[in-house]
């Protein structure tokens, strides 16, 4: 019995996992340097904080999950995550340009 559960739980992993890289894959990170300069301005600058708004630090996307990039953005652009700067740039990107800036930023 623990055998046939670890074999299961062994193959949804690698699913999980192909999936994943599926995800990844999808993003052209070299059609997204063309694309950078609106996220450049606050998240390109190390330590940058913004006052709208509120005052607090930028996070930095260079070495993020391309998951969480594609996440973070789809919910800016469906409305599930607020700010309203985010949602604003977001509401303007197409799939493919999530996928892509995920792509770039999850390498750099």
């Amino acid at each position: 019995m623990k055998q046939k559960l670890m074999m299961n739980l062994l193959l949804a992993m690698s699913m999980f996992l192909a999936i994943a890289g599926v995800a990844q894959a999808a993003g052209d990170a070299a059609a997204a340097k063309e694309k950078l300069s609106m996220c450049e301005g606050c998240h390109g600058i190390p330590g940058y904080k913004t006052a709208f708004p509120s005052a607090y630090h930028v996070p930095k996307l260079g070495g993020q999950h391309a998951e969480y990039i594609i996440k973070a953005l789809e919910g800016y652009k469906n409305g599930t995550r607020s700010h309203p700067t985010m949602t604003g740039l977001a509401k303007t990107l197409s799939q493919q340009d999530i996928e892509d800036f995920a792509a770039y930023y999850s390498k750099n």
